[in-house]
């Protein structure tokens, strides 16, 4: 039987995803990336949405990769498993980044003014071309690590021979919230220096409690059960978060240490997740045509949907043709509504739905984070 409220917490979380892209784009607090502040405001108030989502909407989506791999390898082999899980994770966020993402690259780039930079050094444009398309992974990190989680799982699943996950399905309440503990822990390693996202063992934790604990029913039923204080516990740690980086020190950098390595930080990326889980599992159990139809697309949303943001910030915002208001809105536009009109054009071109969305060649099938 399908689990519909993790096909619903994909698809919430990747228009969370969206709407922090569009606050991130224009911000003037926290990362230093995209165009940053365009109102003129000493302090515009909605960046503080960065810090109320940004601690836990990737966790989750982890936690729950984790628990649809184990779903996945109780009726596939290893051999399937990891060729599915290749072909729709590995094949976009390469070949798909040579065939497409490198317009990412392009847009990223000129944002930063990045090709007038690196003329100036004097790189031939044979340098410029493979930095430009390195530039357009953008989103597609999560992919990257996702893959790479899932090939390390076939590994730990022929080591610990189901015994891990036996133990999982009787974990205790005390060790629900002592979990808290290792997600710190690794918080602290295993971090790329420059490209924050890339956090090997802090993500990896969340994949890996997803598999092995969060995967069980009976788990998951405990979370149901206590979804309203998971959600109290939830919007209480995270404007903790808010109210100390964003106010006190006055808008930290929340993506990159000390901040993202921080006890709260980890609170807050933990208490997050049980509490999407846990709310979804007990409100968000069902299926309408609307969350189906919104399932079937999360995936080609969240590959597609920085590219009409970035370029609304290059071609509209930068130039200052329309007034911020109006940027902030066309750029959310840009987001949902190129990124539902991309997945709909590519996902029908033969060779480019397999290279950009991983979807077979010779038949039409949903493509799932």
């Amino acid at each position: 039987m399908r689990k519909h409220y993790l096909d619903n917490i994909r698809w919430v979380t990747v228009v969370l995803v969206v709407l922090y892209h569009v606050v991130y784009m224009y911000n003037a607090e926290g990362v230093a990336g995209g165009l940053q502040r365009i109102t003129g405001l000493a302090v515009q108030p909605w960046d503080a949405y960065q810090y109320l989502v940004y601690p836990w909407i990737m966790p989750v989506l982890f936690l729950v990769a984790g628990a649809s791999a184990r779903y996945d390898l109780d009726r596939r082999t290893d051999a399937e498993f990891v060729r599915r899980r290749t072909r729709k994770l590995l094949v976009p966020s390469t070949v798909g980044l040579v065939t497409f993402q490198f317009l990412q690259g392009y847009v990223n780039l000129s944002l930063g003014n990045a090709f007038a930079h690196m003329a100036e050094a004097g790189l031939p444009k044979s340098v410029m071309l493979p930095v430009m398309v390195a530039s357009g992974s953008g989103v597609l990190w999560f992919l990257h690590l996702l893959w790479l989680y899932s090939m390390a799982l076939v590994l730990i699943r022929r080591a610990e021979r189901g015994r891990l996950l036996r133990l999982g399905e009787k974990t205790p309440g005390w060790m629900l919230a002592a979990f808290c503990f290792p997600i710190w822990g690794a918080a602290q390693v295993l971090n790329t220096p420059v490209v924050s996202v890339y956090r090997f063992a802090f993500y990896f934790v969340f994949f890996l409690l997803g598999y092995f604990v969060f995967s069980h029913e009976a788990v998951v039923e405990r979370l149901r059960r206590r979804a309203g204080a998971l959600i109290v516990c939830a919007l209480l740690v995270c404007a903790a978060f808010c109210v100390l980086y964003f106010v006190i020190e006055d808008g930290a950098n929340y993506a990159d240490k000390p901040v993202n390595r921080s006890p709260l930080f980890a609170a807050s990326a933990y208490a997050g997740s049980l509490a999407m889980l846990g709310g979804m599992a007990r409100y968000g159990d069902f299926s309408t045509p609307f969350t189906r139809w919104m399932s079937k697309r999360s995936f080609g949303l969240y590959v597609f949907h920085y590219l009409g943001i970035s370029s609304v910030a290059l071609w509209i915002a930068r130039p200052r043709l329309l007034p911020a208001p109006a940027c902030y809105l066309l750029s959310a536009l840009a987001g949902f509504g190129g990124g539902y009109l991309l997945n709909a054009a590519i996902s029908r071109i033969p060779f480019l739905r397999w290279a950009v969305l991983g979807i077979k060649a010779d038949r039409r099938e949903a493509a799932h984070i």
